[in-house]
Order: structure tokens, then sequence, then C-alpha cells
């Protein structure tokens, strides 16, 4: 089985690797695939946007482990959610909880399995990452089955209206699926109004417009040029509507 993983670790910096290592203890035919490791540092509301666009890509009778927890440590519960054919595993602190909202059938496991040692500050590496490979390999007794109940921390499934996302090119990701917008319309954002174009090539060269990117999800970019660094972006930057 497919085991896809989603952090906010960083690509470069030794916690990855630890994480991998920890499932393929549990799995070790399992097929380990990365997601996402740069998504916003601390920003769970972000990150479970960015999730929930990705779940659709996400093959059925698969497991993601999706680690953004700045509360390590703190009261927040361990959850394995099984949503659509797919199961995550992470804190529920509404990291998952987008996606659930938007899934056919979605139901919130507690996680009942202990490793013998956990650290106050890695669960990621500790617990998180072993239940993912025991779900990989079919033990579905690391978690409460029949325990099933609501997350406790639900954003819903609405749309934001701002910054989730930037990538290397400098094209800004927002919250906004497609449909929220006409291709009449403009996006207005950091005091400029962007006009629809269907590609990059679509525009002349250094242009700046608002697309649907691979994702469904609305977008603001340049051709060629960094969108994000001309106006200023950060994570979190409000975007507005004109019809």
């Amino acid at each position: 089985m497919s085991v896809f993983l989603f952090t906010d670790f960083g690509s470069s910096d030794l916690y990855v690797g630890q994480v991998r290592a920890a499932i393929l203890q549990h799995a070790p035919d399992a097929t380990l695939v990365d997601l996402l490791h740069e998504a916003p540092a601390f920003n769970v509301r972000a990150g479970a946007h960015l999730l929930a666009a990705l779940a659709a890509h996400i093959p059925e009778n698969s497991v993601t482990l999706a680690v953004v927890d700045p509360g390590v440590g703190g009261p927040r519960r361990p959850v394995a959610l099984h949503a659509d054919r797919r199961w995550y595993v992470g804190p529920d602190n509404g990291l998952l909880s987008v996606l659930a909202a938007r899934a056919r059938t979605a139901a919130a496991c507690p996680i009942v399995w202990q490793p013998k040692t956990l650290s106050e500050s890695f669960h990621g590496r500790d617990l998180f990452a072993p239940v993912a490979g025991l779900l990989a390999g079919g033990h579905l007794q690391a978690v409460a089955l029949n325990g099933a109940r609501e997350l406790d921390v639900k954003f819903g499934g609405d749309d934001v209206a701002e910054i989730i996302y930037i990538d290397h090119y400098g094209n800004a990701m927002t919250g906004l699926r497609s449909g929220a917008l006409s291709r009449t319309g403009r996006l207005a954002v950091s005091g400029h109004r962007l006009d629809y174009a269907r590609v990059f090539s679509a525009v002349e060269e250094g242009a700046a417009f608002w697309y649907e990117n691979s994702l469904g999800l609305i977008e603001i970019a340049a051709n060629q040029a960094d969108a994000a660094r001309r106006f200023e972006l950060l994570i979190g930057d409000p975007v507005g509507i004109e019809a």
C-alpha cells in the first residue's frame, strides 16, 4: 500500500527521514510518496485547505500522514480519519477537517496504539508515522473503529478568501476553488485587480493574472515572473472577488 506524506517539516531538515524510517519499520513493503513537506509552517488552516485540494489526487485504499502540529504535546488528540476510502493520520487540530467536511463519507477514529517511547515534541515520528505504517499493513487494531466520532476541531468545508501557499516560482494559491469566480471576474489582491487567463502563455511575459491551477484552486501568477514578490504577498493575505 502507498503512504503519502504531507507535513511542514521542511525537505532539508532531518525530520522527514526519521518519519519515513518509522513508517517502514511497521510497513516495510509500503511505497512512500512525498506530497509536500513545505506546508506553511504552524499554519493549520492553510494546511487544511491545501490537503483538501490534494485529496482528490490521492488514490483510494491508501494512507496519508498529515502533520502540521504546532500544539504537539498539548491537549489536542491524535486521530485517524477514514474518508472516501482513504486513511488520514494526524492531529485533531483542524488539519483534517476541511477534507472531512467535503468528503462523501468520513469517520474520525481515535488512535489507540501507543509506542513504547513517545517523545514530547515529535509525535510525527513516534506516534503518527507508526500508526500510518500499521494501517498500511492492514493492522486496523491501531485505531478504534467502533469508537468513530466527530473531529474535535472543525474548520468546515467552505472556501477561504486568502493566500494559503506560495510556491518557489512566486505563484500564490488561494483557498478559493475555481467556481468562486467567473472567468469574466477580477481578483483583488494587495490593491491590485487581476483578470483571468487560461494559462501563462496567454499573457505577455511579466504580466500578472489569475487562473485555475491544476488543483482546481484560484491562483495568482505572472508569466515567467514572481507574482508574490511583485505584490508583496504573504500566507494569510486576503483576496477579494469582483464579479
